[in-house]
């Protein structure tokens, strides 16, 4: 096994696409989208969202049209999401499809069971989401979704993602 100072499967620098490197210099805080119950669930990590203010507030993501998130998301009308904190790297790369997961990433932790989906248990911001809409956007799924039942709590050291890496809390 090699150790890679860089990302091994980096394209060089003239062949990057630069809309999506634009995109990496945004940051945000990484949350876990989930859907479906104990039949068929699903999961995907998600940086590429925000939120809208309103009487029912909303959040608005570009979700990946092959992932199977999208597939039940879409389905079932109805999911879950919540911020994901600093210790929660490995179970973010597992979602996002991009490290190991012995088991599947469900095993990874504990969960709740909720007519939206499942939750993460120890989430400190979560909401329930019902989809309003869905649309072809570039290689995307934009999808509106309103959200139902919210909590806020203390989000200490957040998962913030920000050009291709993980940053640790204060930088």
């Amino acid at each position: 096994m090699t150790i890679h100072t860089t990302h091994p499967f980096l394209e060089p620098e003239g062949d990057r696409d630069p809309v999506r490197r634009l995109r990496g210099r945004l940051g945000s805080t990484v949350s876990l989208w989930t859907a479906g119950g104990e039949e068929q669930r699903a999961g995907l990590t998600v940086s590429s969202w925000m939120v809208a203010g309103g009487e029912q507030g909303r959040v608005l993501a570009l979700l990946d049209p092959d992932a199977d998130l999208t597939d039940v998301l879409l389905a079932t009308g109805r999911g879950v999401l919540q911020l994901l904190a600093w210790e929660d790297r490995d179970l973010a790369d597992a979602f996002a499809g991009t490290a190991p997961a012995p088991g599947g990433p469900w095993r990874m932790t504990r969960w709740v069971a909720t007519d939206h989906g499942p939750r993460l248990a120890h989430a400190a911001t979560w909401g329930t989401i019902e989809v309003e809409s869905d649309a072809a956007v570039g290689w995307s799924r934009l999808v509106t979704a309103v959200v139902r039942d919210l909590v806020v709590g203390d989000d200490d050291q957040p998962l913030v993602h920000r050009r291709g890496r993980y940053r640790p809390p204060g930088h």
